[in-house]
Formats: C-alpha cells, sequence, structure tokens
C-alpha cells in the first residue's frame, strides 16, 4: 500500500486586540484539536535563563467550540490549562493578558505603542508545539506599523514555522521610525519607537553597518536573510537577542553624548554577535522550543562572556572606537573582576549552571560569593585569544575557533564545553572550573601590554596588537 500525500499541518491561529487603556491585549486563538476529546495548553514559564513565570499575567481565560458553546477549561499547573474539546476539530480559547513592564523580555502596552514578546503572550499546545501558528493583530486607528522577524502573510499577519519561531520574534507596534541600510546586499533594519528628534539617524546607522560588516568577518558570512534593531527610546536598558532581530532599550539622546553612545553601540553589537553565538551555535543543554523547565549549562561564560568579548573587538574593528576606548572597556571588565570577592569561590562554569537562582535572584551576600559569566568570561576570551595566537604565531586565533565550532556543531546539535576546548586545542578547563586568579602575563606579552588591575594600555609598538585589533587571523 502506497500511503497518499501528508496533510499539511493545521496552524494555530491567534488574532490579538491591543487594549491600551487597560495596558492589555485580548488574545483569540483558534486552536487545532486533531479530534482529540481534551487537549492542554500551555504558556512559557522562563527567558534568558531566569524563571519568570508569564501565566501570572494571564487573565479571564475561557474556551468555546467555533460558533458554539463555552467548554470546560482548567487549569492543570501553574502555566498549563485542559480543554475539553467535546470531539471538535478545533476550539476557540479567549484570554487576556496584562502587558505593561517595560522590559525587552516582557510585554507592554500603552497608548503610543507596544512590544510583544512569544514568552508571555502566547499559549500553544502542549503536545505539538511543532505546527505552524500565525498571528493577526487588530491595531487600535492610530497605530499604522506592525513589524515582526515572522514570515508576513498578510496585512499586520504573520506566520512562525513553529513554536520556537513564535517564541523568537518579538512584535512591534504602533508608529515607529524604520530606517533601512544593506550590507552584503541583505536589508537590515533600525526601527526607533519612541524617538523625539533626539536620535543621530545618520551616525548610528553608519555605525551600525560597519558593525554587521566587522562581525560578518569573524564568521564568514551573515546567517540571516534580514535583521532588524528594535530600539525602543524609553529611557531603560537592556537587549535580547533573537535569530533575526534583537530589541533593544535606550535613551532618548543616547547619541548625543559619547559614552552613552558608545554604551549604545557596545549593546548593538552584543545583541547582533548572538545571531550567530547562542541562536547558532549554542550550549547543548539549551533546546530550541523548551520553555518550561530551567536548562542548566556550564557554557553562559561562552554564550554570553565570549560575546561581550567580541562586541568591544567588533566596534575596534569597525572602526567605530578608538584604541584608547576599546581599552578602557576591557578594562572594566577585568577590573571589574579582580574587584570581586566571589571570584574565589564561584567558578565560571557554577556561574553559568547557578545563573537561575544566583545571577539573575540577587541578594545581600551575592557581590561577596559570586562572579558575573560576562565578566569573566570576556575576560577569559581575552586570554584565549591571545594564547591562540601565541602558540601559532597568528596562525590560529579565537576567531578561527568560532568558526570552527559553528561549522562542526549546528544549531540542531550544539556543543558542550568539552567539545569546544577539544576545538580550542588548548586546555581551557582551569579557566572555566578554577577559582585561582587569572595570569594576564602571556596576553600582556603577546599583545605589548600593560595591565593593572584597573587599567590595559599598550606598551610601545607591538604587531600582533595591530593584527588583532585590525582583524587578523
Amino acid at each position: 500500500m502506497v500511503a497518499g500525500p501528508l496533510r499539511a499541518q493545521e496552524p494555530l491561529r491567534y488574532s490579538v486586540e491591543f487594549l491600551p487603556e487597560l495596558h492589555s491585549i485580548q488574545v483569540t486563538a483558534s486552536v487545532p484539536t486533531g479530534g482529540k476529546p481534551s487537549i492542554e495548553l500551555k504558556m512559557a514559564v522562563w527567558t534568558a535563563y531566569v524563571v519568570r513565570e508569564y501565566s501570572q499575567f494571564v487573565v479571564q481565560i475561557s474556551a468555546e467550540q467555533p460558533a458554539g458553546p463555552a467548554i470546560p477549561i482548567h487549569k492543570t499547573r501553574k502555566n498549563r490549562w485542559a480543554v475539553e474539546t467535546g470531539g471538535a476539530p478545533r476550539v476557540v480559547v479567549r484570554y487576556r493578558v496584562y502587558s505593561h513592564a517595560m522590559h525587552v523580555q516582557d510585554n507592554y502596552v500603552d497608548n503610543e505603542f507596544a512590544l510583544l514578546n512569544g514568552q508571555p503572550s502566547f499559549l500553544t499546545l502542549a503536545e505539538n508545539a511543532g505546527i505552524p501558528h500565525e498571528v493577526k493583530l487588530i491595531l487600535p486607528p492610530a497605530w499604522k506599523a506592525s513589524l515582526s522577524a515572522m514570515r508576513k502573510i498578510g496585512e499586520h499577519q504573520y506566520r512562525a514555522k513553529d513554536y520556537e519561531e513564535l517564541m523568537d520574534s518579538p512584535i512591534v507596534a504602533g508608529n515607529p521610525a524604520v530606517h533601512e541600510f544593506a550590507v552584503d546586499g541583505r536589508k537590515h533594519r533600525l526601527v526607533n519607537v519612541l524617538d523625539r528628534g533626539s536620535w543621530d539617524v545618520s551616525k548610528s546607522t553608519a555605525d551600525l553597518a560597519r558593525i554587521v560588516a566587522a562581525e560578518r568577518d569573524v564568521w564568514g558570512s551573515l546567517p540571516y536573510h534580514e535583521y532588524t534593531f528594535f530600539n525602543i527610546l524609553s529611557g531603560k536598558g537592556g537587549g535580547m537577542e533573537h535569530a533575526e532581530c534583537t530589541v533593544m532599550m535606550a535613551a532618548p539622546n543616547a547619541t548625543r553624548r559619547r559614552d552613552t553612545y558608545v554604551a549604545w553601540l557596545s549593546l548593538v553589537a552584543h545583541e547582533l554577535f548572538h545571531a550567530w553565538n547562542v541562536k547558532r551555535l549554542r550550549p547543548r543543554e539549551i533546546v530550541p522550543g523548551e520553555y518550561e523547565v530551567e536548562q542548566y549549562t556550564r557554557s553562559l561564560g561562552i554564550a554570553e562572556g565570549f560575546t561581550s568579548y567580541y562586541a568591544y573587538l567588533a566596534m575596534r574593528r569597525a572602526g567605530v572606537i578608538s584604541d584608547g576606548e576599546f581599552y578602557e572597556l576591557l578594562s572594566r571588565e577585568v577590573d571589574a573582576l579582580q574587584r570581586s570577592d566571589g571570584r574565589r569561590l564561584q567558578s565560571l562554569a557554577d556561574a553559568s549552571f547557578d545563573a537561575w537562582i544566583k545571577f539573575y535572584r540577587p541578594n545581600e551576600i551575592t557581590s561577596k560569593t559570586t562572579i558575573s559569566y560576562y565578566t569573566k568570561g570576556a575576560v577569559v576570551a581575552f586570554l584565549l585569544d591571545a594564547r591562540l595566537r601565541a602558540q601559532s604565531n597568528n596562525a590560529r586565533s579565537l576567531d578561527t575557533v568560532m568558526r570552527e565550532m559553528l561549522q562542526r556543531y549546528p544549531q540542531e546539535r550544539g556543543y558542550t564545553l568539552e567539545e569546544f576546548a577539544e576545538a580550542a586545542q588548548t586546555d581551557i578547563k582551569p579557566w572555566f572550573q578554577s577559582t585561582e586568579e587569572l595570569d594576564y602575563s602571556e596576553a600582556a606579552r603577546w599583545f605589548g601590554l600593560k595591565i593593572t588591575s584597573s587599567k590595559m594600555e599598550p606598551a610601545g609598538s607591538n604587531a600582533n596588537r595591530e593584527i588583532w585589533l585590525r582583524g587578523g587571523k
């Protein structure tokens, strides 16, 4: 017997209405049931290594058959609901989500704009998150635009191929200012929200293009077809990486002062580097599509700390900061680490593993007993880059290892800390597992630097340093 063609997967369809006066969204979800007498729905619990309990913002949930009677729905755990379908092929679930947290990982809705993230917005099937998900937005009359990294299928309508893409594709709606530029023929957008005219668009887009090109040179090519920088000028801070975009928050006048502008460029460079490191090259323990249960990894020093190091290096190679500014940024990481009492108590690997309960849950002893895997990870990347270059006389570098890792361990496989050490061809275990003091002497000699606990500066001319800063191997 020859089977007929597979039936196309029925999408889960959402209609989202914005309620600015309530700082909320009203979601109507049309959910395929496969004819099952009951289904279970779930909402994400965490994002970015901290449990955020998104289901706390869900109110007034109900279910019904399409154009039919109400049907039973009840909670089975903090983030799950069971629905008695009556055998209907689809059911309609309606719920409201309170959305008034001005953070890059949350939802925010007011009269001017909305930021929606997938995790706090969308329920999905607990047993089949691999189906397509479609989102239709119903905008207030004064709002003219919506943007998302999801594929556009109609006016204010988007399609994600699966739940992971839905979770990884934030939505911005309102009247943002969209500024486009191209790198390697690929469209990039700087989307400014709440811009009152203080933002220097010309300078920032030109510098963005330079940073994109510098980071492309590290990896060899751009991993996406298009990329969007959502830049919400709320006066808050922070950034969140996604495969095809990033959401950032900054001060409205950040481009007007050198210190705040360099800080913004650093944020941009960090989040963009994640398009490769984390979104395409990921620690094996962090499984795409899993947002209910904490995922413990000892590799966040690589995922986040190495990304911080490369943000600074890409900015210098792009020519958007000076040598002195680069040394200042890297010096701050060294200084922060050396001033941390926790460096003698917590290893880099343990700081990563305990991110869920320590780094993102600080208390009165946190500063004395822990370290930041961002900070020590950045310092370790610097030391490893120097060692690789010194051992090979600049024939290999951390750039080389990152490219090799991306080829060896594609997104669907992920890597372990042991596999990274194997690719580096040097012993990185002490840097990750030990709490002993770091030795800066090798890096100082190779790059011709004077490194103290609070300052890094060049010590005379040095060819290796020039190769490093200008983008050699």
